[in-house]
């Protein structure tokens, strides 16, 4: 099958991942896979207030998501939607299990995601360059988080879904994998498929996310070694 962008089932869009993007955050990164671009920025682990909210035994992990209005071709309007809180959701389900919360009680760590520019993969995009953001912060944690969406169009199982093939594909299934500890931190659904389906699209993705966790720490080491 050929592609809408001529790549081939299993490719990848052009990815670039640069780590330290935000002088005043703690930790920040850049992911850009194809014509997605999401900006993530890091702030603590900080003193949580007020303070009934904090965790007596662990520090509470705060993402916000959001798209910018000039991100795609129709502005998108300003504030948290139900799409955007369904994805600031996810996305911390996402990166706890990779984060040892457990070592900075009573505290808060913000997670800032902002998609510059969207054409499908954001919520993946996004987990991509807050993992690299949390690493770059400082932040221990198990392993970095890597995600991508995969999906099926007729017969062909196909990799990092653009904004057109998204539109096509039978399902749309997002996918995060600790490559570390080999555990999948998130697995959506978006369609109807076969089980059979489910199993060859997974270590499809799983495939795409060990390329995207090269590309990770190539970027924190740039950051923090050099070439």
């Amino acid at each position: 099958m050929k592609r809408i962008d001529g790549r081939k089932p299993d490719e990848l869009r052009p990815l670039v991942i640069k780590a330290g993007v935000i002088n005043q955050a703690d930790g920040s990164a850049m992911v850009k896979l194809g014509n997605t671009t999401a900006v993530a920025a890091v702030y603590g682990p900080r003193l949580l207030h007020p303070k009934h909210l904090q965790e007596p035994d662990r520090a509470y992990l705060r993402t916000v998501y959001s798209m910018v209005p000039f991100s795609t071709y129709e502005r998108v309007k300003p504030g948290p939607s139900r799409r955007s809180i369904e994805i600031c959701k996810v996305t911390r389900h996402a990166l706890e299990p990779a984060i040892f919360l457990e070592e900075f009680p009573k505290t808060v760590i913000d997670v800032f995601i902002d998609i510059i520019e969207a054409d499908a993969g954001t919520r993946t995009a996004g987990i991509n360059a807050a993992s690299v953001a949390l690493a770059d912060a400082g932040i221990p944690m198990k392993g970095l988080v890597s995600a991508v969406a995969v999906g099926k169009i007729n017969d062909t199982y196909i990799l990092d879904l653009n904004g057109k093939e998204e539109e096509e594909t039978f399902c749309d299934m997002p996918v995060a994998y600790i490559n570390r500890t080999k555990e999948v931190s998130l697995l959506q659904m978006d369609g109807k498929i076969d089980k059979k389906d489910i199993k060859e699209l997974l270590k499809l993705a799983l495939k795409g996310c060990e390329i995207i966790y090269e590309e990770q720490k190539k970027a924190l080491k740039n950051r923090w070694i050099g070439d």
